[in-house]
């Protein structure tokens, strides 16, 4: 499933070729995607410029004068640019036709994703309007992180996976953050200290900004803007090594089950 990383490489990669530029149709293949495509699209854009290209977690904002487009990638989604004459795929759902004869395509498989559209501030929508802080921005921080897991009897793991405590930390970051920061992913959310929060804090703006310079993370289905895959998954200590021997003790990586998910850790290293 496309992370942040995957999805802030997403946004630099498309933003230059569609900013500024003016919607001349819109081509819905399926509608039945995560949420139904609004059947009204192509009046709401065409005609209508992409002032700005932005995100918010894992949704992509495309910003036009009457509104914004947000776009999920859901779990095996891409968008790429293409000359709009390239012939369509089985999985290719949803054209933007644009007026120097490109378009944005958005490929979805599993058809998890989902294309909607907002008149009023995208930050209201029922989709955005819970999120807590970017795990890039100000406002987070380890500060943030001590004081909304008091009382918290929850993994750490899971509680650093939680939307409304922090966007865009998934299975891959919280696994490598952790390490990084030597907590162990099964420990009570509320017994960890101050000081070790902030470490891990550091930790997830450390990963994610290693992993957006790397273009994401590509174990399966993921590709950017560009078509070309992420690189991260060459500098990951312990997602996916399990048996392995940790970097920095030789133990070997362990792993185990939490909320359906796959966690993978240092025994020795992470406490």
């Amino acid at each position: 499933m496309p992370e942040l990383p995957e999805v802030e490489t997403t946004r630099r990669g498309i933003a230059p070729h569609i900013t500024g530029r003016t919607v001349t149709g819109v081509v819905v293949r399926q509608p039945a995607l995560r949420w139904p495509v609004p059947a009204d699209l192509e009046q709401h854009l065409r005609g209508q410029t992409i002032t700005e290209v932005g995100r918010r977690a894992k949704y992509l904002l495309l910003g036009f004068p009457a509104g914004t487009l947000i776009v999920h990638l859901g779990m095996s989604g891409t968008l790429r640019i293409l000359a709009r004459q390239e012939p369509a795929g089985p999985h290719d759902h949803v054209d933007l036709l644009f007026d120097d004869a490109s378009c944005l395509r958005l490929r979805d498989p599993r058809r998890f994703g989902s294309v909607l559209w907002t008149e009023d501030d995208p930050a209201r929508h029922r989709l955005l309007r819970h999120l807590g802080p970017e795990p890039l921005g100000n406002g987070f921080h380890g500060d943030h992180l001590h004081e909304r897991s008091r009382g918290r009897r929850v993994a750490v793991k899971q509680f650093l996976m939680d939307g409304r405590v922090v966007v865009g930390v998934g299975n891959i970051y919280a696994c490598e953050a952790l390490y990084l920061a030597g907590i162990h992913p099964a420990r009570a959310a509320g017994s960890i200290s101050l000081p070790r929060y902030r470490r891990l804090a550091e930790a997830v703006r450390e990963r994610l900004q290693l992993a957006i310079s790397c273009g994401g993370t590509t174990l399966r289905d993921f590709r950017g803007g560009s078509g070309r895959p992420g690189y991260f998954q060459q500098r990951l200590n312990v997602y996916g090594r399990t048996g392995e021997p940790c970097t920095r003790c030789a133990a070997p990586i362990r792993q185990i089950r939490q909320g359906q998910r796959s966690t993978f850790y240092c025994g020795r290293c992470q406490r």
